[in-house]
């Protein structure tokens, strides 16, 4: 666990290679946040796996149907943009065309994204752990690929 204490809105991804600590930001997508936590509390995101993982841009997991066209039960979620940067570490929620097609699908940047700026919705960060989203294995589609062993929130 980094020095920041860890709140309702830590959050903890076991990857093959290590544990990732995710701050959640509901100050910046409280909407989304929320989501991301009910899935977690459920065991949604528990062996699932990274379907696009792009070499210099992100991984992106969430689908259940490992596709990139699936997602939870739950209905979609509005679009909540902010004047945050996608930098190494963001997570974004990912979407269909429209704005607010956003549902389980999300996204951790391996670099920063400034096009994405404004286009997608950052819900949290990367604080300690990015070494093992740095060797997710990668494709799109990706063969064999990683998953998320486990995914838990810190209280």
């Amino acid at each position: 666990m980094s020095a920041q204490a860890a709140d309702e809105n830590t959050l903890y991804m076991e990857l093959k290679d290590g544990v990732v600590e995710i701050q959640l930001r509901p100050d910046l997508a409280p909407q989304h946040v929320e989501r991301i936590k009910t899935l977690t509390k459920q065991g949604f995101y528990d062996g699932i796996v990274f379907h696009r993982v792009i070499d210099g841009f992100m991984a992106q997991t969430g689908d259940p149907t490992g596709t990139g066209r699936g997602g939870s039960d739950l209905g979609n979620v509005k679009a909540e943009f902010s004047n945050e940067t996608f930098k190494r570490g963001t997570l974004g929620m990912a979407r269909a065309a429209h704005p607010d097609s956003a549902n389980s699908q999300f996204f951790i940047m391996f670099n920063d994204g400034p096009w994405l700026n404004g286009q997608y919705t950052v819900f949290g960060e990367v604080v300690s752990g990015m070494e093992h989203v740095d060797n997710i294995k990668r494709g799109e589609p990706v063969q064999n690929p990683d998953k998320i062993v486990k995914m838990w929130l810190a209280k």
